[in-house]
């Protein structure tokens, strides 16, 4: 289940961070975490897939204006290196997680520890980053953050 960890507003674009499902592929964990959040809410859009919310220009027009400030504003995974555009969510490299992280696994307290501290910022408009979270070594969750386009 996803839970809202924290979030905010800042001039030009909201941002939240949020966790999700653990999956291997974090691909298929995002899209898990999509079908999840819009269950909760389909924020006017009853009954339709993703795949048919992003061909939806009312639905494109509704992200890119205020958006809902959780992982259905992104459209896909990107690789870590790639430093390109959204609406993409990008996880973080090895790198970027130890500079926060120095064991490479961390739990959910760390993550929420660096989110609050703000060791790990927000991505630009329009975009957002993940990564795994561990529990007693074991991948977990996963942590999403970002900021919507408008």
């Amino acid at each position: 289940m996803i839970t809202q960890a924290g979030g905010g507003i800042r001039v030009g674009g909201s941002f939240g961070w949020q966790t999700g499902p653990y999956q291997q592929d974090l691909g298929a964990a995002f899209r898990q975490a999509q079908e999840q959040e819009l269950a909760k809410d389909d924020h006017g859009f009853p009954e339709r897939t993703l795949d048919q919310l992003w061909e939806d220009e009312g639905w494109q027009e509704y992200i890119f204006t205020g958006g809902t400030g959780s992982v259905l504003d992104l459209v896909d995974v990107v690789e870590p290196t790639d430093a390109g555009a959204g609406p993409f969510v990008r996880p973080l490299t090895d790198r970027e997680v130890r500079a926060w992280a120095p064991t490479g696994q961390p739990s959910y307290a760390d993550w929420a520890d660096a989110m609050d501290s703000e060791a790990l910022r927000f991505p630009a408009r329009g975009c957002g980053n993940c990564t795994v979270l561990y529990d007693d070594g074991q991948p977990a969750q996963i942590g999403y953050w970002g900021v919507t386009a408008d």
